[in-house]
């Protein structure tokens, strides 16, 4: 059996009873190290699962899936993954691989981004399309995003933002030149996703001829290390939170739609300042 095993958000401790189990006896065990990090390293998982962990890169899990699926057909194979298994389109590749193999294959869920979000305060059958947000360069610099965030607001929605993870990229020279030379991983933060919008808001706004999805004043949601005993939430409006320092990764943004007062309410108890909780007070609907 092919066993994708949800690690859930936090540290060692987030994986499920059963999930622990099927850990414990595979043959192999493999962790997915590239669509999202663990606050924890590979040794602590090996300490606390008392087993050997092979790191399975974007390279591993792509092209060299033989590898992983390599006797499941006689033995357990298990694939960690943070968060939920199928919160990557990569995932679901790997499940396809596999019945193309005849190999059988089981899913441990746990908790993702996609649910935890609701820690805000913002319900989640209140939400649109997700939308990820990209790292620039000096020659690549997408707004697409912006298009899917307004089509959201437009329909009263909220938009959960999942923020760029560079891990084991390489320059274009080593790549063209085929060394194996890798940068530092990079994580984007709340205050770099507020500056690309923000960016996109102004040229938007100075081409003219379209109503704005946002503005720097829109009230917008920063989150960090969702699920961990030092998860932060800051509610604050766009400009504000190009500067506001949220801390270690990793790193979600979230654009309101249509709020409930409930929902307002609960986004006040996280507002950086008095001047926030004013703009919310402005959502509320006039009696």
């Amino acid at each position: 059996m092919f066993f994708l095993v949800g690690l859930g958000l936090g540290d060692v401790k987030d994986i499920t009873v059963k999930g622990l189990e099927v850990v414990k006896n595979a043959e192999r065990v493999y962790l997915e190290a590239y669509t999202s990090i663990l606050t924890v390293g590979k040794e602590a998982l090996e300490e606390y699962y008392g087993r050997k962990i092979i790191l399975a890169d974007r390279d591993m899990v792509e092209q060299q899936s033989d590898e992983l699926l390599d006797g499941t057909d006689k033995l357990d194979v298990a694939f960690l993954v943070v968060g939920d298994p199928l919160g990557a389109t990569t995932h679901t590749d790997l499940i396809l691989r596999a019945v193309e193999k005849g190999i059988q294959y089981r899913v441990i869920h746990n908790a993702s981004i996609m649910n935890a979000v609701g820690c805000c305060g913002l319900q989640l059958y209140n939400y649109g399309e997700a939308v990820s947000i990209v790292f620039w360069t000096d020659t690549w610099r997408p707004d697409s995003f912006y298009d899917k965030i307004a089509i959201n607001r437009d329909r009263g929605m909220h938009t959960l933002c999942l923020l760029d993870i560079k891990m084991k990229e390489q320059t274009i020279e080593n790549l063209m030149k085929g060394n194996k030379i890798f940068e530092p991983p990079r994580f984007m933060s709340v205050s770099q996703a507020a500056e690309q919008l923000l960016e996109i808001v102004q040229r938007k706004g100075e081409e003219g001829g379209q109503d704005l999805a946002l503005s720097e004043d829109t009230v917008c949601v920063g989150l960090a290390r969702v699920g961990c005993d030092d998860q932060k939430i800051c509610v604050a409006t766009l400009k504000q939170l190009t500067s506001v320092d949220l801390g270690q990764p990793l790193h979600s943004l979230v654009i309101p739609g249509h709020m409930h007062p409930l929902e307002i309410d609960m986004l006040n108890l996280f507002a950086l300042d008095d001047s926030v909780k004013t703009h919310l007070r402005s959502c509320l609907p006039s009696s």
